[in-house]
């Protein structure tokens, strides 16, 4: 039955858009209107115009954390898309019952990220930790470290922690892509003498190429929305190592007291994350044309 007026879907569409306006579009629209002032969230602005980009463009460890979330994303994505697809396809391919591996590699996605990072820091602990104590019982002394103290390895520690996280998720998605791979294509393989390596990634992947790409978005915009993970584990240190845009502006809006400037990089940070799904989504229609 179609409706009597013209303006009868947006009546019932008004509750859910006063609710995106309030909780989206308007703190968006203020967070831009903070950016061009000098505030530190009590008393008169300061309007400053471009001043604040400017400066976040001259702020080199503002600069390092986009380098910083950089080397995650692609780290993740090998740990975390990656190894899942690869669990996925020996999950895939085992005989028999597979639902206790997919429950245990699926389990560490329920616990909450505070709880995994609060585990990992007593896991790399220099002086009790099991990362060092299995070193150390090995014979390998000398590759034990602080790992999430020290400049060199903090980083390569978190996207480590992050990576036994989410392969499980990504796991799952890709088990249930596989499961849709019609099993004449997959018999007709191996009645050419494919083997299951070969079946595998010149056969099944091709076939679930749009689950692959909807995951490296996931991963690269999971990749800039990272906080909680690096905030307990590291809090942007040591020497501001594992500083991501977020962790850095979160400290210096509410931190510091400088509103402000935080806004301004909150809306350099939306900036680079659109920009990055767009590029990704036209490198995807092109991918799409030269596959037809």
């Amino acid at each position: 039955m179609r409706p009597n007026h013209r303006a009868t879907p947006y009546l019932f569409a008004a509750p859910a858009l006063l609710v995106f306006a309030f909780a989206v579009l308007g703190p968006v629209i203020a967070t831009g209107a903070f950016s061009f002032t000098e505030w530190s969230g009590f008393g008169p602005m300061e309007f400053v115009g471009f001043g604040n980009y400017t400066r976040a463009f001259r702020d080199t460890v503002f600069v390092d954390s986009f380098a910083h979330v950089a080397i995650y994303i692609a780290a993740t994505i090998v740990l975390e898309v990656l190894a899942g697809l690869a669990l996925a396809g020996a999950l895939a391919a085992r005989r028999g019952e597979s639902t206790w591996f997919r429950v245990a590699l699926f389990t560490p996605v329920m616990l909450p990220m505070v709880v995994v990072a609060v585990l990992w820091s007593f896991v790399y602990n220099g002086d009790f930790g099991l990362v060092n104590a299995v070193l150390g019982a090995v014979g390998l002394d000398g590759l034990q470290h602080v790992w999430l103290g020290e400049s060199g390895t903090a980083l390569a520690a978190v996207c480590v922690v992050s990576g036994w996280v989410y392969a499980g998720f990504y796991m799952a998605i890709f088990y249930a892509a596989l499961r849709q791979v019609p099993g004449e294509v997959i018999e007709a393989a191996r009645l050419d003498g494919a083997g299951e390596l070969r079946i595998f990634w010149q056969v099944k992947v091709p076939m679930i190429r749009r689950a692959v790409e909807a995951c490296l978005l996931l991963c690269v915009t999971g990749g800039f929305q990272s906080f909680d993970l690096f905030y307990v584990l590291t809090d942007g240190g040591p020497y501001n190592a594992t500083e991501i845009p977020t962790t850095y502006l979160t400290r210096v809006a509410f931190t510091d007291g400088e509103v402000g400037y935080g806004s301004a990089m909150a809306v350099v940070m939306t900036a680079v994350v659109v920009l990055a799904g767009l590029v990704f989504m036209r490198l995807r229609a092109r991918s799409g044309r030269t596959a037809t």
